[in-house]
């Protein structure tokens, strides 16, 4: 529990932390005048239509602001799969992943309040300079750069070399149900984010131009491909994700379900379970099972060897005392006379 505190902690301060310093320096940067520069560093209120460094600036408003906000919405679900499959102690990794993260919500957050995005700061000199960024796209790169270093250096910890499972599928019918079932989901969760973007889109357009069959054609018809082309390979990163899922729960059912038979047929072992199974408990009642099987095995031996032990001895004093009985009587008896 206190691990999975730890977990959570590890997640949820970096993101926050990066989020309030972006937007508490974006506050301050709405109050710049002008263009000031203090060596190589320079400040300057811009306002970015488009993503970091202006990309997509060029596209229709409406359309920029679905593209932007489904692919981060795409990228929010994408972080959460990812932190949930990394292993717990993958400290440097996660915590990486949750400053990118974090920049990348500074940016939407100034997108759904302002329809735009605040960049106020410049590197080089007045006469040649850098495009306008802000602080949440420094982080960004901090958090590229974590995220690199933690792929290097916590190698063992997310590859370790006894971490790997021969078999991936090891209860069929359990683990197709289970894939199916989240592919289903998030499609469906897809489906429903498109078709209210593309309801959007359409009443947008029209609220703009009017009711122009030929722009909308041109507008909503590759929305449409786009959605129907990026909805493969989606359901195929679910249906592989459902995969790694359901072998973190079978995997273990069905390592317990190993060790069971061998200490059945008088063989016990320990139990070990890979990092990110469900279920690891069971590890610690496999170790209790296999101490109880082992002392009653130790207790039966010595109570065979007593019992033996016991035999032996009794056999020995019985023959002890067959050996001195007397051979001749003795002479103060008489013999008894035959009538």
């Amino acid at each position: 529990m206190q691990l999975r505190r730890l977990d959570w902690t590890i997640v949820l301060v970096p993101l926050f932390m990066t989020w309030g310093i972006d937007q508490i320096t974006k506050i301050w940067a709405e109050h710049i005048r002008g263009i000031e520069f203090y060596g190589p560093l320079g400040f300057v209120l811009h306002h970015n239509h488009g993503a970091m460094l202006g990309l997509f600036s060029e596209l229709p408003a409406v359309l920029r602001i679905v593209t932007l906000s489904t692919g981060g919405a795409f990228l929010i679900f994408s972080f959460g799969i990812i932190q949930y499959l990394l292993p717990i102690k993958s400290l440097l990794l996660r915590s990486g992943m949750s400053v990118l993260l974090g920049g990348i919500l500074g940016n939407v957050t100034d997108r759904i309040l302002y329809g735009y995005v605040i960049d106020f700061i410049l590197l080089g000199s007045p006469d040649k300079s850098t495009p306008a960024f802000n602080l949440a796209d420094a982080l960004q790169w901090v958090g590229y750069a974590m995220i690199a270093t933690a792929l290097v250096r916590e190698s063992e910890i997310l590859w370790p070399a006894d971490n790997s499972r021969k078999r991936m599928w090891v209860n069929i019918r359990f683990q197709l149900r289970y894939c199916f079932i989240l592919t289903g989901i998030g499609l469906g969760f897809a489906l429903i984010g498109g078709v209210f973007s593309y309801t959007f889109l359409r009443v947008t357009i029209i609220d703009l131009v009017g009711n122009n069959d030929k722009l909308l054609d041109h507008y909503l018809i590759p929305f449409i491909i786009t959605f129907a082309i990026v909805s493969f390979p989606f359901a195929a990163v679910l249906f592989l994700v459902g995969r790694v899922l359901s072998s973190r729960i079978a995997g273990p059912l069905y390592a317990f379900e190993k060790f069971l038979d061998d200490l059945v047929d008088g063989r016990p072992r320990p139990l070990r379970l890979r990092a990110g199974d469900e279920f690891r408990h069971l590890e610690s009642i496999a170790a209790r099972l296999s101490q109880e099987v082992i002392e009653n095995q130790l207790l039966k031996n010595q109570l065979s060897q007593n019992k033996v032990g016991h035999l032996s001895t009794g056999s020995n004093d019985e023959s002890a005392r067959v050996d001195t009985m007397p051979t001749e009587l003795p002479s103060n008896v008489t013999p008894l006379k035959r009538n």
